[in-house]
């Protein structure tokens, strides 16, 4: 179920492996129908690790709801579950094949934080700074590379976007909102 999709995306399901890989995808999409392209790799995997942790040591159930949202200039992730028991960062050596998963969101987001969820839940969450499309674009090369005939550089950016009209069009994401 996806509510407010402007700004705001929720998945429920239970945390297993093929599930995991949905909701990553359905995680990216929602980012780039939003214009964060430059998220979609730190949110994928702070998710990924968050629902893998889930999967691995939740009780009673795997049921958990996934949560994004993008507020002002902060995306946050969260991931609810039904198990009171809060997690904790372990030291974990390089070699190491489990218990790095905290300490990976960690190192990708701005902030983390656990918090209880009423009785028999808890809320797992990371941030991430969701700066303006505007700032996050290329930089543009500079009008100087056709002063020699300004209506030449026209020209080919009319001929770029009319190609584009009679190329393919491009990629939508199949998430509404």
């Amino acid at each position: 179920m996806i509510s407010q999709p402007n700004r705001h995306c929720t998945v429920e399901l239970h945390a297993l492996p093929s599930r995991i890989g949905q909701v990553r995808r359905i995680v990216s999409a929602q980012l780039r129908y939003w214009h964060l392209d430059p998220l979609i790799d730190r949110a994928a995997l702070g998710v990924t690790e968050l629902l893998t942790n889930v999967h691995l040591h939740a009780r009673p159930d795997k049921l958990c709801t996934v949560e994004i949202e993008l507020l002002l200039d902060r995306l946050t992730v969260s991931v609810h579950d039904n198990d009171p028991r809060l997690p904790e960062v372990r030291d974990a050596n390089s070699s190491s094949t489990c218990g790095r998963g905290l300490a990976m969101v960690a190192a990708v987001s701005e902030s983390w934080g656990v918090r209880p969820d009423g009785e028999s839940g808890k809320v797992v969450w990371f941030t991430l700074p969701a700066h303006s499309p505007a700032t996050a674009l290329p930089a543009c090369p500079p009008y100087a590379a056709s002063a020699e005939s300004p209506a030449r550089g026209f020209a080919e950016v009319e001929h770029a976007a009319g190609a584009l009209k009679a190329g393919h069009a491009p990629a939508r994401s199949a998430v509404a909102g």
